[in-house]
């Protein structure tokens, strides 16, 4: 079946909460790591690895909370469903005991 695409309007849709600032957090790490790697390497000290994410964090955290509050302004962010709410309360349960996973098996291995 084929939809007319001039009935669907984007302007109209509404987005979740966080929508963006997921999004933008993602893109942004995405693009800085490779930025930790070059510099680590120039610099001989691998400490500085982790530069790149940190700043891909800061830079998509900035850019998703800007286009959050435009479109929050033109009335296009919705608060949460409840299954939503739901699933991502799993999924931060979830990340903290992967960490927590993580840790343990880090101590583990630098006890043996």
């Amino acid at each position: 079946m084929i939809r007319n695409m001039s009935t669907v309007s984007n302007e109209s849709e509404k987005y979740p909460e966080c929508h963006f600032v997921g999004i933008w957090m993602a893109i942004g790490i995405a693009i800085f790591s490779g930025i930790g790697i070059p510099l680590s390497t120039v610099t001989d000290n691998f400490g500085f690895i982790g530069i790149g994410p940190a700043m891909g964090v800061a830079i998509g955290l900035a850019t998703g909370q800007s286009v959050e509050n435009k479109y929050k302004a033109e009335g296009r962010i919705r608060p949460l469903t409840r299954s939503e709410w739901k699933r991502r309360k799993a999924l931060v349960a979830a990340g903290i005991v992967t960490l927590a996973l993580g840790i343990v098996f880090f101590l583990v291995l630098l006890l043996i």
